[in-house]
């Protein structure tokens, strides 16, 4: 019998759409912008920031800033928990990384939402 020790009740395949679903929102951004550059070959701060003043480009940055997020907890989740054994160091290691990804996603938020 598999015991569930730190998924927190969650199902491989939750953890597996969460993935897929994730690296797909974060795809489309990508090319999204892509995209948005090779048709603006004349780009200029002004056109930029009007982008990124409208409300609709800010939420889709804010999906992919947590998709982002969602993505890299997830990944390294289960790198932590395949190959850092300890559970003293294992758990150690993923609050630090949750720390990190906190960080990081609230710094976003904030450039994307700030004055």
């Amino acid at each position: 019998m598999v015991t569930n020790i730190t998924s927190f009740s969650r199902s491989g395949l939750s953890d597996w759409i969460i993935q897929r679903a994730s690296a797909l929102v974060m795809a489309v951004y990508t090319v999204f912008l892509v995209v948005y550059l090779l048709l603006h070959p004349q780009l200029d701060y002004a056109t930029w920031s009007g982008l990124f003043q409208q409300t609709w480009m800010r939420i889709f940055s804010l999906l992919a800033f947590v998709s982002l997020a969602a993505h890299a907890w997830i990944g390294l989740w289960t790198v932590t928990t395949d190959y850092i054994k300890p559970t003293a160091i294992r758990v150690s290691a993923q609050f630090a990384i949750i720390f990190a990804i906190f960080v990081f996603l609230v710094w976003g938020i904030q450039v994307l939402w700030g004055a």
